[in-house]
């Protein structure tokens, strides 16, 4: 009966995280809620000029930058988010564990809502600075050689290698981080995302480096996240990663040290 329980659970959860990633994709693809025209080789277009941040336009970039990490995270938390649903329909004296998995993968996204916000207000700085284009994306080979080679390092850093480890390791999290009832379950959510925050904002903050609304970069980042976190040898990879996106933003500052020598 615990087997049968858990298995409906399983797919219950299951079917719900790919409808939320599936509509999150869709909201993405039909422009985020802002003045898109087609996309041309994989990005959207926007009109030209600089975009007036009001609370309006600042609200949009906000929901813009929180699907986007649902629907770029989301897939790769889905072990983990089925392995605490297996856990609690073990632990739980109801017989479904449907509530609880909701609240823990709610404290996930909170996280990623957090992140999201402070995004939407560098993406502002940036913009005002004329930093960014209207395509979301750099302008200024400094700093997208800055943004490369800090993604690059941080591959390499203990923080990184911690935080991975937690995300690779779904029946460890659980059995070390466990907390029963409804408030445990947001709060172990809510680790898991800080767990999973840690791994991959660098990575996240390339996004204004390869451009924002760029549809072919989002999903590639998103599908190597997931590669990361889910082939045996993720971490292998992490490092082969590091060491690529250091030569990448060394490639571009080359250029900028010789000329101001």
């Amino acid at each position: 009966m615990f087997i049968e329980a858990i298995r409906h659970d399983r797919i219950l959860v299951a079917f719900a995280l790919i409808g939320v990633a599936a509509v999150s994709w869709l909201y993405l693809l039909a422009g985020a809620g802002m003045d898109m025209q087609p996309m041309q080789h994989g990005a959207m277009t926007m009109h030209p000029q600089i975009p007036d941040w009001n609370i309006s336009y600042m609200l949009v970039m906000f929901a813009m930058w929180w699907v986007m990490m649902i629907a770029m995270m989301l897939p790769s938390a889905a072990p983990m988010i089925l392995v605490f649903a297996a856990a609690n329909t073990k632990a739980a004296t109801s017989r479904s564990a449907a509530v609880p998995t909701s609240i823990f993968a709610a404290g996930y996204l909170l996280v990623w809502g957090g992140f999201s916000m402070l995004a939407t207000l560098l993406q502002w700085g940036l913009s005002s600075a004329r930093l960014l284009d209207p395509m979301m994306q750099t302008n200024s080979n400094l700093l997208a050689a800055g943004l490369l080679i800090s993604a690059g390092a941080y591959q390499f850093s203990p923080l990184k290698s911690a935080c991975l480890r937690h995300c690779r390791g779904p029946v460890q999290f659980i059995s070390q981080y466990w907390q029963s009832g409804r408030i445990g379950a947001l709060k172990m959510g809510f680790l898991h995302g800080t767990f999973c925050l840690g791994c991959c904002w660098f990575l996240m903050a390339l996004l204004f480096y390869g451009g924002v609304m760029n549809l072919l970069w989002i999903g590639g980042l998103a599908l190597y996240v997931l590669v990361e976190k889910l082939a045996p040898r993720g971490d292998i990879l992490g490092k082969i990663t590091g060491a690529g996106l250091l030569i990448w933003g060394l490639s571009l500052l080359w250029p900028l040290i010789s000329n101001a020598i």
